[in-house]
């Protein structure tokens, strides 16, 4: 899904000096305070910006979205390079499950949505993408492009074919653009039917619109770009006040220029 570039790979922009942004890095987590800011901006976008109803461990410090899957992922952060007159920021951050960390936690995430059994084949070589955020200020491309770079750098070094995770669209419309964006995807998008799973919690998909958008999020046209596929009908999280859609990308299924922009193939 991504370029690849070392974890302190630097994004230079190209604005005149005194309208340029901060220089961006991307790096791994490697203590419990890098992955605490990962959190804290998982809290700015998921809970106060999104109106997500979390629960968190009791030890959990405010404003901050844990959970039980956290210590066993990996956390790829986007920050702004740090000076001495303004400190490093985290503006981006993707957390991966890999094989390892699921047999070590016992399941994936997405288990807690779907039936996910269909895909049992593939987990030795399958890692999980999950809560995936981006500042709001920073939502202009470079953030996520530098994400999914380190991704697919990764996934290369750590010999793993597959990415699956859940693609999210707001039901504040009572589910109308989820349920239309289904119709639309299974027609050109849909996996092929031995690797198909099921939403433990449906999306009623008989709110259709003909006239109401169908539109993908703009994460999600990434995926689809990629050559990612739909794995199945939408499942409702009420707690996030989103459906989520199951999503798989194989590497081996990237069009010839992503694969030459994000790992050099």
């Amino acid at each position: 899904m991504l370029a690849t570039a070392s974890p302190q790979a630097r994004f230079a922009a190209s604005a005149p000096p005194r309208l340029r942004p901060p220089a961006l890095e991307v790096a791994w987590a490697s203590d419990q305070e890098d992955v605490r800011a990962a959190q804290r901006l998982r809290y700015r976008v998921f809970v106060e910006e999104m109106g997500a109803r979390i629960t968190v461990p009791a030890d959990t410090p405010p404003g901050v979205d844990e959970d039980r899957f956290d210590d066993a992922c990996e956390h790829l952060l986007v920050r702004t390079a740090g000076s001495d007159a303004s400190p490093a920021e985290v503006v981006g951050t993707y957390r991966v499950l890999t094989p390892a960390g699921a047999r070590r936690i016992g399941a994936l995430y997405t288990e807690s949505e779907f039936d996910i059994r269909r895909l049992d084949p593939l987990r030795p070589r399958m890692a999980e993408l999950g809560r995936s955020c981006t500042a709001p200020e920073w939502r202009r491309g470079a953030v996520i492009l530098l994400l999914w770079t380190a991704l697919a750098e990764f996934m290369q070094r750590s010999r793993l074919d597959y990415m699956i995770g859940c693609a999210s669209v707001s039901v504040n419309d009572g589910g109308v653009h989820a349920a239309n964006l289904w119709q639309t995807l299974r027609t050109a998008h849909l996996c092929e039917p031995e690797r198909r799973v099921q939403p433990r919690r449906p999306l009623p998909l008989d709110r259709t619109d003909p006239c109401a958008d169908a539109e993908p999020p703009a994460l999600m046209k990434g995926y689809l770009r990629c050559g990612g596929k739909v794995l199945g009908p939408p499942a409702l999280d009420p707690d996030f006040g989103v459906a989520d859609l199951p999503m798989m990308l194989a590497l081996s299924d990237l069009p010839s220029a992503y694969r030459a922009r994000f790992i050099g193939a």
